[in-house]
């Protein structure tokens, strides 16, 4: 069994999406393979990951809490049809905990209860479990959702756009255009309508969910919808302060070093991060590295060497 995502992140499940934020924060700043050299903190990253993409959406949440880890098999109407199954019989339907025939309950229009037990719910959801139904009398049963993985670079995922895919399967491969959301995010989901197991009796095809995976990079690193990225500086700019182009997925920035800057201070730019058309955009950290002339010049040498004699400034002193 899947861990539990509240336990992953290390949160009750009253826990607000606020506090659901901060843990992922922390939890990833420790775990993230380009600052943790562990075997297993590639896993762990991405275990948090998925239960962050989960948790931080209120509409996949509030499925999560209701289904548990088969979440993912049930689809979104799923009340919806339920309540037409229940209309066939002449009632009303109304959902009264988890799947399958002993978690629901269909109340008719005069209000006499039963509790579904002549209902066969493998024909009637068949698809929606990942099992075969041939509608079992009940009319057309809509096809399965299905799962894959998309891989996509940082700046892709920032941009956002059209993108062409191809998977395979049981019947060869199959090509798709995929329009990539602006701002998406390792671990979260691009719905294709329409694309997913075929139904049976005439239903409905199920729908294709692909899974955003973000590739490694040599520039940033993601933490949720936070930038990371090293900042190379001058000794003489970290020392008088200085304006100084930073990258950005979405092309280069200007930061400001202040004076007495030493390497490993991080300069926040608030919303430069990956945009998030449902809320808040995420910031971009700037990491301060102090780097020197590989082959300095004879005059540069002789302006340090004049440095260090007239200096008293030690590093390693402590303060």
């Amino acid at each position: 069994m899947a861990r539990d995502y509240y336990d992953v992140l290390g949160v009750p499940r009253s826990a607000s999406a606020e506090e659901i934020q901060q843990a992922f924060r922390t939890l990833a700043r420790k775990h993230h393979p380009d600052v943790n050299k562990d075997p297993g903190a590639e896993e762990r990253f991405k275990e948090l990951n998925d239960a962050y993409s989960v948790l931080s959406d209120p509409k996949t949440r509030q499925r999560y809490d209701r289904f548990g880890e088969d979440f993912r098999q049930i689809p979104e109407d799923y009340d919806e049809r339920v309540a037409a199954a229940a209309g066939a019989r002449g009632g009303r339907a109304a959902w009264a905990g988890g799947g399958g025939g002993g978690g629901v309950r269909f109340r008719s229009a005069d209000g006499a209860g039963f509790d579904g037990s002549g209902v066969d719910f493998e024909d009637l959801f068949g698809g929606m479990f990942g099992r075969g139904g041939g509608g079992g009398g009940w009319g057309p049963v809509p096809g399965a959702d299905q799962e894959a993985e998309i891989q996509l670079g940082v700046e892709e995922a920032y941009r956002g756009g059209r993108r062409s895919i191809t998977l395979g399967g049981p019947s060869g491969q199959r090509g798709y255009d995929v329009t990539v959301p602006r701002g998406v995010v390792d671990g979260q989901r691009i719905r294709l309508a329409g694309e997913g197991g075929h139904g049976s009796g005439d239903g409905p095809p199920g729908d294709l969910y692909l899974r955003v995976r973000i590739k490694p990079d040599g520039r940033f690193r993601l933490e949720g919808r936070d930038i990371h990225v090293v900042v190379p500086v001058t000794p003489w700019e970290a020392a008088l302060g200085a304006t100084v182009p930073v990258p950005t997925p979405g092309g280069t920035a200007k930061v400001t070093v202040p004076a007495d800057s030493s390497s490993g201070r991080r300069l926040r730019l608030r919303g430069e991060g990956m945009p998030n058309p449902r809320g808040q955009d995420g910031d971009l950290y700037a990491e301060i590295r102090i780097m020197v002339p590989p082959e300095p010049t004879a005059r540069e040498r002789e302006l340090f060497e004049e440095l260090a004699a007239v200096s008293s400034f030690d590093p390693r002193r402590p303060r």
